[in-house]
């Protein structure tokens, strides 16, 4: 086996590493994290225990394969901790950190190779059997394999908002730098209803208890809510997933799962949605492009609302605060960001159609995740597109790849030895962010690495033409 650089060292990047370091091999693992602490990346960074992950302390893990599970360890510390709760992700945070320790410990004392580089990776060449990473460092690191698992791009400014608005300092691209503010606003607006505005909305309102808040989105729709309670599966799921694999688009999807909720009308609806999950890589990859970029233009907002759903506490928290008056949630499209602070937005209303102004003192971006690496700024990635080494998928959901994750160059080419793992692969397999996809994706990475193979990939081939 050759050695193998993974770059990125958030928790996609742990998941692999730990994975590698697991098997007996000579060649060395090379995980540069940058300069951000090893595992935690953006998702496991926040100190806010407000911020609560949105799966269950029974279905979080790092590794398939633990020394402990995330809810032994967390009632370590806790110990009315739950396998049915929802936990603060800073506790998944340590949890990562954890068992990254203890796979580091083992491999030293098997003897097993592996480096760590806080320095940041800047370039990566193709040599005749392998590639050089280049580091910031100017260390250059020779591999036969590289994956990339650089997790979430750096946000960018929505196109609408003016140059001014961004110079201001009163507009705020990143919401987990709400804690470097330190003026209190008066009024805070969040753009964004989702996950990523939730977390923003509950840190504002403790960090400016008298501060009023509002959130605007296209649909205005906040994400749906878990059970308090696991729901119980639908015990005709395998049935209801075979319909829906022999579908041709979101539209009769959509009606073989209503069909399927009026005949079983006391299951709950979730039970539905969460016993898709095993197929919807595939149903993704069934779509021709045409049919995923109808999907996403009208039925992406409730797809992740359904899907991706909040903690019923941090739901709590929300519904409290628009009870009190301190939180109005808007169905408008923003239409502009203006001025030197406060800022001027100016909204269209999507009942009314009616164009409004709504003044703030503090503007927060929280879009969520972004994939477009066509118009990223991260270094690496703009230097491998420029290169030929990567493309972008066609709907700026990462980037181009084959269902195992191997990146496909300029001339269409797959690449022997050049993988991506995590988001940049959200246009190959559409949901491959959450932790039971990574770390299933990096056990099969990990094994495919370590004997030569093909990492087993998830479904069918993606289309090349509408």
């Amino acid at each position: 086996m050759t050695d193998v650089a993974i770059i990125g060292g958030g928790a996609a990047g742990a998941a692999l590493f730990g994975a590698l370091l697991k098997q007996d091999s000579a060649a060395t693992v090379h995980w540069i994290t940058g300069a951000s602490t090893a595992g935690r990346g953006v998702a496991y960074a926040t100190r806010d225990d407000r911020h609560l992950l949105n799966v269950r302390a029974s279905g979080m893990g790092l590794y398939v394969d633990p020394e402990e599970d995330f809810l032994q360890h967390a009632q370590s510390d806790h110990q009315d901790a739950c396998g049915t709760d929802f936990l603060p992700r800073r506790w998944f945070g340590d949890f990562v950190e954890a068992q990254l320790r203890s796979r580091i410990d083992a491999a030293e004392k098997r003897g097993r190779r592996f480096a760590l580089h806080a320095a940041e990776a800047v370039r990566v060449e193709p040599r005749q059997h392998g590639y050089d990473v280049l580091l910031a460092n100017r260390e250059v690191l020779r591999a036969g394999k590289v994956v990339l698992a650089v997790g979430a791009l750096s946000p960018r400014p929505l196109r609408t908002v003016a140059a001014e608005a961004l110079a201001s300092g009163a507009y705020e691209l990143n919401p987990w730098n709400l804690p470097q503010h330190v003026r209190a606003p008066r009024r805070l607006i969040v753009i964004g209803t989702g996950l990523t505005a939730v977390d923003t909305l509950l840190s504002a309102s403790t960090q400016w208890p008298h501060a009023e808040l509002v959130a605007v989105s296209r649909h205005g729709q906040l994400p749906f809510v878990h059970p308090p309670l696991p729901a119980q599966p639908y015990s005709l799921q395998s049935r209801l997933n075979a319909t829906l694999l022999g579908c041709e688009g979101t539209a009769d999807m959509l009606h073989a799962i209503r069909q399927a909720a009026n005949e079983a009308p006391d299951v709950d609806w979730r039970s539905f949605i969460d016993g898709m999950r095993p197929i919807n890589a595939s149903l993704w990859q069934g779509l021709t492009l045409a049919r995923r970029r109808q999907f996403l233009r009208h039925a992406r907002w409730i797809w992740e609302a359904a899907r991706h759903r909040t903690a019923p506490g941090s739901a709590q928290s929300i519904q409290q605060l628009r009870d009190e008056g301190r939180l109005q949630i808007l169905a408008a499209r923003v239409l502009g960001v203006d001025g030197h602070g406060p800022l001027e937005m100016t909204v269209r209303n999507r009942a009314s159609q009616v164009t409004s102004r709504l003044q703030a003192d503090l503007v927060v971006q929280a879009t969520g995740l972004d994939t477009a690496v066509a118009f990223t700024e991260h270094a690496l990635l703009s230097q491998m597109m420029a290169d030929g080494l990567a493309v972008a998928d066609p709907l700026q959901l990462g980037v181009s790849a084959l269902p195992d994750g191997r990146l496909i160059d300029a001339a269409g080419q797959a690449q022997a030895g050049l993988y991506a793992i995590g988001s940049l692969l959200r246009g190959n397999l559409w949901e491959c962010t959450a932790m039971p996809e990574i770390r299933a994706a990096a056990h099969s990475l990990a094994h495919a690495l370590s004997n030569g193979q093909q990492a087993q990939g998830t479904g069918r081939a993606s289309p090349a033409v509408a």
